[in-house]
């Protein structure tokens, strides 16, 4: 239904515009105890086989929600009843800000992806954590980064002053350095920076009754010997995992209308580059490193791959907007089977 009647009806308006229209009315639905019953009825699909064991957490299932989708914190009991195993929120920030000029959101439907260049648009960390203080059944994982008027030499003051807001009210962490969307953030992917955050992350966790894990995410854009760099930073500094990876500027040749336009790049012609960087992770660290693969799942078969490819867990955007949340039971079901 959703690809018949619901998507095409959708994509008549503006990516952006009708985003924020189906949330709104999905949050609103949600208030009536028909509506839950009637997703839960459509989209519940759990079993005890599919629980992953990752990070010191319980996740029900390996299917998650990647960071973008819900920037505010503002719909994890919607994404909960779809059946993903956890929500990334964010990209979140200290200060609120608005993010790039629109329009910045544009579907390339011949190519099942998106070109997004909204630049960490958020309400801020003081409006989003009260959000975050309620009771959820799925883990829930902060997306972190920094101000687009914050400059580099100060960034990270801004990881830290989430990660201290934060703390108590996340599962999991992943430091966004990666984003090509705000002006040179993907410069802060250093070992100078990053051995000095991690340091100061690490210091402060160590200051907290309940260990929570950080992880990184990455670009599909690096070097293998960036990679590598990276690699050898995270078990110097005792991160817990690896994000691959944010969207792509290095576009492939692309068919729809918009594919001259700026931004990252995700959906179908990310995943080829995404699943060769879970592999080389993998075998470079003998499977140690726990990965969350995200980048092109629009299918069942996707995400297994994924899976094959070295990834522990995986995480879906621009899936869920082409395919509807019945996409995470799909996944689940053919999961299941290769169990």
């Amino acid at each position: 239904m959703y690809k018949r009647i619901v998507s095409p009806f959708l994509f008549l308006f503006d990516p952006e515009s009708v985003h924020n229209f189906t949330f709104t009315v999905l949050k609103i639905s949600y208030k009536f105890p028909l509506t839950k019953f009637i997703v839960s009825f459509l989209l519940s699909f759990e079993n005890q086989k599919l629980e992953k064991q990752l990070f010191g957490l319980n996740f029900k299932n390996p299917v998650g929600v990647a960071a973008g989708l819900d920037k505010n914190a503002a719909h994890i009991k919607e994404f909960s009843s779809f059946g993903f195993g956890f929500v990334e929120v964010g990209t979140i920030t200290p200060e609120p800000q608005i993010g790039n000029s629109k329009k910045r959101l544009f579907r390339l439907e011949k190519d099942n992806a998106i070109i997004n260049r909204m630049g960490f648009n958020n309400e801020g960390l003081e409006k989003i954590l009260p959000r975050l203080k309620d009771n959820y059944d799925v883990i829930i994982g902060g997306n972190i980064g920094k101000n687009k008027s914050t400059p580099n030499s100060k960034a990270k003051s801004d990881y830290l002053k989430c990660f201290k807001k934060l703390y108590d009210f996340i599962d999991y962490f992943v430091i966004n350095v990666s984003s090509p969307n705000t002006p040179g953030l993907r410069k802060l992917q250093t070992p100078n920076f990053l051995k000095d955050l991690f340091k100061d992350l690490n210091i402060e966790r160590s200051k907290r009754n309940k260990y929570k894990p950080i992880l990184i995410k990455i670009s599909p854009d690096l070097e293998k010997n960036k990679i590598d760099e990276l690699l050898q930073i995270i078990e110097g500094c005792k991160i817990d995992g690896i994000v691959a990876t944010n969207t792509t500027v290095n576009f492939p040749k692309l068919d729809s209308k918009s594919k001259n336009e700026s931004g990252g790049l995700s959906g179908a012609p990310l995943q080829k580059k995404s699943n060769q960087i879970i592999s080389y992770i993998s075998k470079k660290t003998e499977g140690k490193l726990p990965i969350i693969g995200v980048g092109g799942i629009l299918s069942a078969k996707d995400a297994i791959e994924k899976i094959k490819c070295g990834a522990h867990l995986v995480q879906l955007y621009t899936g869920i907007i082409y395919e509807g949340p019945v996409i995470a039971k799909k996944i689940k079901k053919k999961l299941l089977k290769e169990i």
